[in-house]
């Protein structure tokens, strides 16, 4: 998960016209949601190495191992990484890339939107490319 200055442009646009969801099937939706369900899921149970299988190869690459990554989701992305609860939102296109939206409840008891962008793999599997994350609902 990355807050890379070059992609909020892309985080911030609006939501793409439906015409271009609509040739996503519903069982890849809910395969992009079952991907951030899982790594949620081995956050909470302190799982590093599954939890960073879930990102994309330049993910896995920029951070190098499981234990770097995890330490900065720790770090910056408590919402996410202990969440008290969650639940999926629209799913867009932006500049040609899916995101999906995410509302949490912090550990804090605060509410925030998590931008997931996600990346196909040519093995048919989805990845999680970066993650937005903004204090309150937008």
């Amino acid at each position: 998960m990355r807050m890379v200055l070059a992609a909020l442009p892309l985080l911030l646009a609006g939501a793409a016209q439906a015409d271009e969801l609509a040739n996503l099937p519903p069982a890849e939706q809910q395969a992009i949601q079952q991907v951030i369900t899982d790594q949620i899921d081995a956050f909470r149970h302190d799982d590093d190495g599954r939890a960073f299988g879930y990102a994309s190869p330049g993910i896995q690459f920029m951070f190098g191992d499981a234990g770097r990554f995890v330490a900065m989701v720790r770090q910056g992305y408590q919402p996410v990484y202990r969440p008290r609860s969650m639940a999926f939102g629209d799913l867009l296109v932006v500049d040609g890339n899916l995101v999906q939206e995410l509302a949490v409840i912090g550990p804090d008891g605060k509410p925030h939107l998590a931008r997931y962008v996600m990346e196909h793999e040519a093995d048919g599997s989805w990845r999680i490319d970066g993650c937005v994350l903004w204090r309150g609902r937008r």
